[in-house]
């Protein structure tokens, strides 16, 4: 039997387990795919020895510290950072591939429109970096949004009016807003959206974040990250497949 799995920490949730649990069996493939939760990333050493493992997703917070324990990355994946699909090869090697912007770019799509000439990326994690590169090749200019900006980022006291208003695609990258604690939302000025406005949540859990309750009341359409989940683990199966 084949085994992929989704490595991350506290990862209980799983909507990836789930997933392809179902598809395996709809599609009755002799396939298992499994959590691997570990505490520290060095426990990733057993996971590479084990022959059965094809292929695995990379979550929170392992996405740009596993880089270091493959072989090689794909040339997209080495451009954003950030690795969230793994390759077992025959030969034993590992390499790393990214498909969340994959996922991220044809979930937008159908809801983007000529207006939209700037980002505000919430966040800069693994995640952050991929949409980065998405929006890189969609011709979007993007900021990012930090609690501990650099100088080519915008802490959130930075946003004002002007900027909401210019920004009209606002990504949340955050984790807040996840079940349980889906009161929580990124601290932007929700006065200032409107109609015009895209506000995409990566989460998926729960279905309408705080984040999107609060820009839908202005009018702007809101996304969340479910159709992107589905996208990139489509995705996933096709390069452990290739």
């Amino acid at each position: 039997m084949n085994i992929y799995g989704l490595l991350g920490r506290n990862i209980g949730y799983s909507f990836s387990r789930n997933y392809f649990s179902n598809k395996f069996e709809k599609e009755n493939l002799n396939c298992q795919y499994q959590n691997f939760d570990l505490k520290k990333i060095d426990e990733l050493i057993p996971l590479i020895q084990n022959k059965d493992i094809k292929g695995v997703n990379v979550t929170i917070p392992y996405k740009e510290v596993i880089i270091p324990y493959l072989d090689t990355l794909d040339p997209v994946a080495n451009e954003i950072g950030a690795v969230n699909v793994i390759k077992f090869e025959n030969n034993g090697k590992l390499t790393g591939y990214n498909s969340d912007y994959y996922g991220f770019t044809e979930s937008l799509k159908p809801v983007l429109n000529d207006s939209i000439k700037k980002a505000l990326i919430l966040g800069t994690g693994g995640a952050s970096k991929a949409i980065g590169y998405a929006l890189r090749q969609l011709n979007i200019h993007y900021t990012f949004v930090s609690r501990n900006p650099d100088f080519e980022e915008l802490s959130y006291t930075d946003l004002d009016e002007d900027i909401i208003r210019d920004f009209r695609l606002i990504i949340n990258c955050t984790p807040l807003g996840t079940y349980p604690n889906i009161e929580n939302c990124p601290d932007i000025p929700y006065n200032y959206l409107g109609e015009h406005h895209i506000l995409y949540d990566l989460i998926y859990n729960p279905k309408e974040t705080t984040f999107m309750k609060k820009g839908k009341e202005k009018g702007a359409t809101t996304l969340n990250g479910l159709q992107m989940l589905i996208l990139q683990a489509e995705k996933s199966w096709e390069i452990w497949n290739q």
